[in-house]
């Protein structure tokens, strides 16, 4: 719950920043071209400076955070405390069902997690333990696959968000065409479909790092829970059912 909250917080805060920046380099952006200190791609980006540019600055902000955070949570701790599953294999082979039970609990890991909801259920028979384990490995799977949808989302989205910008540049390059009554220079029609181009460029950009990042997190978290789900089983099926309260 506190790791939700700090990570909506985080990604508030960053998201509000690159509004403040964006709304800064567009206010100033005269200054920064007329000057010529800087680069052909910086001036081009901020002639091209829109509502959609402004949409891809702050995916790509929110995509880092994410990226951030997710490959700090995304740890194998998390989900197989060291040394945990060989300590509650030995406690259920021993039959310490009261030590088991302490070992686990509080424990906040996915297989502390499976291996408390299948002991809580030692009075009941073995499937019941099954069951109740299988059901608690599918809702932290779940869980920590929600965790990692946002830069799916924003890998997916940027392309779209960039092909909108383009062809919304290119609706103005050829409206500014018509109004010059279909004699615009090379250089101009250039211009302005160079500025509409570049916001298929940067959704490009915000969407290849999100949606590479967003495949290794899901493989890890994949790899990381059948590790979690194997070590939990092993423990469970050491742990006697039937056992009177």
């Amino acid at each position: 719950m506190k790791a939700t909250v700090l990570r909506n917080i985080t990604i508030a805060c960053t998201a509000t920043f690159a509004c403040l920046v964006f709304a800064q380099d567009v206010k100033s952006g005269e200054a920064i071209v007329s000057s010529g200190s800087e680069s052909q791609l910086w001036r081009l980006f901020l002639e091209s400076a829109d509502i959609f540019t402004g949409l891809l600055l702050i995916g790509s902000v929110t995509g880092v955070t994410m990226i951030v955070m997710s490959l700090l949570e995304v740890r194998e701790s998390a989900f197989l405390p060291q040394g945990l599953a060989g300590r509650c294999l030995d406690l259920a082979k021993n039959g310490r069902m009261d030590a088991l039970n302490e070992a686990v609990r509080g424990n906040e890991s996915f297989l502390g997690k499976v291996i408390r909801a299948s002991a809580d259920r030692m009075h009941m028979d073995r499937t019941a333990m099954r069951e109740a384990a299988e059901l608690v490995a599918s809702e932290e799977s779940a869980r920590w696959f929600r965790r990692i949808d946002l830069l799916n989302s924003i890998g997916n989205l940027g392309p779209l968000i960039g092909l909108a910008g383009t062809v919304w540049g290119m609706i103005l390059a050829f409206t500014s065409l018509g109004e010059h009554g279909g004699q615009a220079g090379p250089a101009d029609l250039s211009l302005g479909i160079s500025k509409a181009l570049f916001h298929t460029l940067l959704g490009l950009c915000l969407a290849i790092p999100c949606l590479l990042s967003y495949s290794m997190l899901r493989n890890r978290i994949d790899r990381l829970c059948t590790r979690a789900t194997v070590a939990a089983s092993e423990v469970i099926e050491q742990i006697p059912s039937n056992i009177a309260r």
